[in-house]
């Protein structure tokens, strides 16, 4: 059977470079994309080639980085403008193959097994076209790594930051990838390093050829399977997209969201504003994946040290109704939190999990109300379409306007788009 042809296509300093396309007068310059310091997120979320070459770097704070790079010219994130540029960037990949998977915004897997002979057969020419293409049509520029499964595809595109194009290939994977450090391999972060180092694994290589024996015993069932990867061995198919969706059909386990509050929330009624807009979020997104949940949990960040804590809670009956995820996100946080200037919270997320379908059967609570859930059901899902025709803030609930500067914010249409899990 003949090898699998993959390529991971990431584009190259992405909300950076979206910012420089999008105003020409940014070409060349020091650029970084960074939060607001007046909402307390003011750090760098991306940086452009020639901010990094400066030694900005991601995550740092905006002062520091203005201490390397005085020049600086920091825009705000604009995610409206990513996901319309990440689409078209698939719509191009969409021409060579159906099998496009995303990982991120701008980020994707394209197996082109089937479909290479159509355009000549030669993996690095079709490479070389599509990295043309969104060079000419986007004005972006992509690295691609092609190999014969998606682990080492992603090492290839990794390795080159630039445009570049990286093959790594049976004949010299060997040659290429086990000389590299374990933690440029996709899954093996900080943590895991740290147990490979104690153990005297450094290398991708060293990882191929760890012992059962200690890759059970310290990283689990996880641990052969990175092993696999580094022996070439990952067999994970590129799922089939959608176009219509801009998607991948895959099992969404969970939804949350979480913020940094604007200030230190020292009372109830701040925290409750707060939860109240995270869950409205989150159940938004939960009916329009036509998804209710079992489990709801909420996480806290003090404002003293930065520490926190999570807990979650069961519900009997599945829920996608906003004002269950927040009461019970509330009764959380009321069960484990003193609402005082000595305990104020700084950061705050809501999550769901445990979902099913919407269309899955149900057992009502005894002592429920089943025509009053259903009632309140069509009223969520009347105004989620208020919301897309006229926006996220139409229609807003008393309890989310308290508070005059949180009452602001779109939460939902402003969340961070997140990579998606290679393991699902």
């Amino acid at each position: 059977m003949r090898d699998r042809i993959i390529m991971h296509i990431d584009m190259n300093a992405f909300y950076a470079s979206v910012a420089q396309h999008l105003d020409p007068s940014l070409r060349g310059k020091a650029v970084a994309v960074a939060g607001d310091p007046k909402k307390r997120n003011g750090i760098i979320l991306a940086k452009s080639r020639e901010a990094k070459a400066a030694g900005v770097k991601t995550a740092e704070a905006i002062w520091q980085a203005r201490q390397k790079c005085p020049d600086l010219i920091v825009v705000p994130p604009n995610y409206t403008a990513y996901k319309r540029y990440s689409k078209l960037a698939r719509m191009i990949y969409y021409d060579y193959t159906d099998r496009v998977e995303p990982f991120g915004l701008d980020e994707s897997w394209i197996d082109v097994t089937g479909s290479l002979p159509l355009f000549g057969g030669d993996a690095m020419l079709v490479a070389k076209e599509i990295s043309e293409r969104v060079k000419s049509e986007l004005g972006l520029t992509v690295s691609v790594g092609v190999s014969w499964n998606k682990v080492f595809a992603k090492l290839g595109s990794d390795t080159d930051p630039g445009d570049g194009i990286i093959a790594i290939t049976r004949d010299n994977y060997r040659a290429f990838a086990w000389p590299m450090a374990a933690s440029e391999m996709i899954y093996v972060g900080p943590a895991t390093m740290r147990k490979l180092h104690s153990a005297g694994y450094e290398t991708i290589g060293d990882l191929a050829h760890a012992e059962d024996y200690f890759l059970t015993k310290r990283f689990g069932k996880i641990g052969p399977m990175l092993r696999a990867f580094a022996r070439g061995e990952d067999t994970s198919p590129v799922k089939v997209m959608d176009p219509a969706k801009a998607d991948v059909d895959y099992v969404v386990k969970g939804i949350g969201n979480g913020l940094t509050a604007p200030h230190d929330l020292e009372c109830e009624s701040d925290v409750k504003a707060l939860v109240w807009l995270l869950s409205e979020s989150v159940a938004q997104r939960l009916r329009e994946s036509r998804l209710r949940c079992r489990t709801i949990s909420v996480g806290a960040r003090w404002a003293r040290d930065l520490t926190g804590y999570s807990r979650q809670t069961t519900v009997r009956v599945p829920t996608c109704l906003t004002k269950d995820v927040a009461n019970f996100a509330m009764g959380l946080l009321r069960a484990n939190q003193t609402f005082d200037k000595d305990h104020a919270l700084r950061a705050i997320h809501v999550r769901v999990t445990n979902l099913v379908p919407m269309d899955a059967p149900v057992q009502c609570d005894l002592f429920g109300d089943a025509a009053e859930v259903v009632r309140m059901e069509r009223l969520d899902l009347a105004i989620d379409a208020l919301r897309v025709r006229f926006g996220n803030t139409c229609v807003k609930r008393a309890v989310e306007l308290t508070d005059d500067v949180m009452s602001g914010l779109d939460i939902k249409r402003d969340n961070t788009v997140h990579p998606i899990g290679f393991l699902r």
